[in-house]
């Protein structure tokens, strides 16, 4: 959450997956009502700057690659003001299971040239600059880098993997409004691993400070959320 203003776009689920793979491990640490904490480096040119970071999953459904949850960043300075306010985020995210969702994101100003089509071999450098720029900033990406770079990845099989990656893109402000200074208009790169729940993270907004990095680890806070079938935020 940079400050800048600027309207959030509606994600879309990015085409030509391949139906054929099956979903990402099913991890207790990624499950309803899970809390983490950390940090988002948010340094420009002119200064160091890292805010506070709350994190809460809200719902998850890993047969269609989403998820969901709410973003809350502590002592966020107002925009020419001396004051400070903590911002919540409401945040959908895409799950890249090769079925729902690929490495390439295909939309929010992050992608070169058409949607990646089946039947003709790109580089994933010419696919999306943004994309490999980011992906590959994530150790657990390069193993799968070379079979990406053949295929887009659509031979993967990620189901056992001990590394799940996403998207998150907040969709709107839940206790502030757009005139708080701070934009959405980007998304966040996710590396979640399975083994102890961290999460890792990079956020692109071609109107932002680059890279601005999110460090996350597993809270034991109490649980609370919403299930599919009751569709209530608490």
């Amino acid at each position: 959450m940079p400050v800048r203003v600027v309207d959030s776009s509606a994600p879309s689920q990015v085409s030509g997956a391949n139906p054929s793979h099956t979903s990402p491990p099913a991890c207790t640490l990624l499950s309803v009502g899970q809390a983490f904490s950390g940090t988002q480096n948010v340094s420009s040119l002119q200064k160091d700057e890292a805010w506070r970071v709350n994190v809460r999953i809200q719902g998850c459904d890993l047969d269609h690659g989403y998820l969901c949850g709410t973003m809350e960043a502590l002592n966020v300075p107002m925009a020419d003001t001396p004051w400070v306010i903590q911002v919540v985020t409401f945040w959908e995210g895409e799950i890249v299971d090769m079925k729902n969702y690929t490495f390439f994101t295909g939309k929010w100003e992050a992608t070169v040239g058409k949607p990646f089509p089946l039947m003709v071999v790109l580089s994933i450098v010419n696919r999306s600059e943004v994309d490999t720029r980011h992906w590959t900033k994530f150790p657990s990406f390069s193993p799968l880098l070379s079979q990406v770079e053949v295929d887009g990845g659509r031979s993967l099989d990620l189901s056992n993997y001990p590394y799940i990656f996403m998207r998150w893109k907040e969709q709107y402000f839940v206790n502030v409004g757009t005139d708080c200074g701070l934009t959405i208009a980007g998304f966040y790169y996710v590396c979640f691993s399975c083994s102890d729940g961290s999460i890792n993270g990079f956020y692109y907004d071609p109107n932002s400070s680059p890279f601005q990095k999110l460090e996350l680890k597993i809270t034991n806070e109490g649980r609370s959320g919403f299930s599919f079938s009751s569709y209530e935020l608490q």
